[in-house]
């Protein structure tokens, strides 16, 4: 009798911590370059685009890494509070719960008598049967308790981490005037933005050289509106 060999599948499991990155870097590395080019618009002096750039970075990754926090704690108090109303729905409407559960599994073509013996066994374990409502009803999968804290601190520094690219630049060990800065920020800004949109796009399956190229556009886009904008109001 011949063995059939293995079968392995590969799933991505670090969606959660692959979408705070990105998050993090995306802004990270586009607003601090639209905010150096604009500063380069309006000002020739290096001293203050760096001391803007990082005041903005410090502020951005604060204000960015307190709103991951808020919206895992929001996400966890929403799946309790849900999870709460399945249990007193279970407790007290256990007949309306348990036709949900036959819905479900009609939606997949099962004859009444399998959704009925289905049912019966689930009703027989009460957390089961309110973690299947959770998931299968709602579309809730239980969070990571740690889940707001991890993103905050993922998402900030991630911000932190682009952000500092488009603003090395500037720096008098690289360069001693503005418009050398500029330069030299676009080229490594758009390198990275490059690289960065090509494997964000890989890593979840889409095309990545469309991803590299729409994260490059829009990167350059933010700059170089900001550029213009304040070339314009400072005459």
């Amino acid at each position: 009798m011949i063995t059939p060999p293995h079968h392995h599948e590969e799933h991505f499991s670090g969606s959660a911590i692959v979408r705070d990155i990105v998050i993090g870097m995306s802004d990270g590395l586009t607003v601090p370059f639209a905010l150096a080019a604009g500063l380069t618009g309006a000002a020739q002096d290096n001293h203050i685009i760096i001391t803007a750039g990082l005041a903005e970075i410090v502020a951005g990754s604060i204000a960015m890494g307190l709103g991951g926090y808020l919206a895992g704690k929001t996400e966890i108090e929403h799946y309790q509070s849900e999870l709460a109303r399945e249990y007193y729905e279970v407790d007290h409407f256990p007949d309306r719960e348990k036709q949900e559960v036959r819905e479900v599994f009609a939606g997949y073509g099962l004859s009444e008598e399998a959704q009925t013996t289905i049912v019966d066994e689930l009703a027989k374990d009460k957390d089961k049967w309110v973690n299947f409502m959770m998931r299968y009803e709602l579309g809730l999968d239980q969070p990571d308790l740690n889940r707001a804290r991890q993103s905050a601190l993922t998402i900030g520094f991630s911000y932190i981490i682009g952000g500092i690219v488009p603003l090395s630049t500037y720096f008098p060990w690289i360069s001693t005037n503005a418009h050398d800065g500029l330069v030299y920020s676009c080229i490594i800004t758009a390198v990275c933005l490059f690289i960065f949109g090509y494997f964000k796009t890989k890593i979840i399956g889409q095309p990545p050289l469309n991803g590299a190229f729409k994260t490059l556009f829009i990167g350059a886009l933010a700059a170089g509106a900001a550029y213009i904008i304040a070339r314009l109001i400072s005459g």
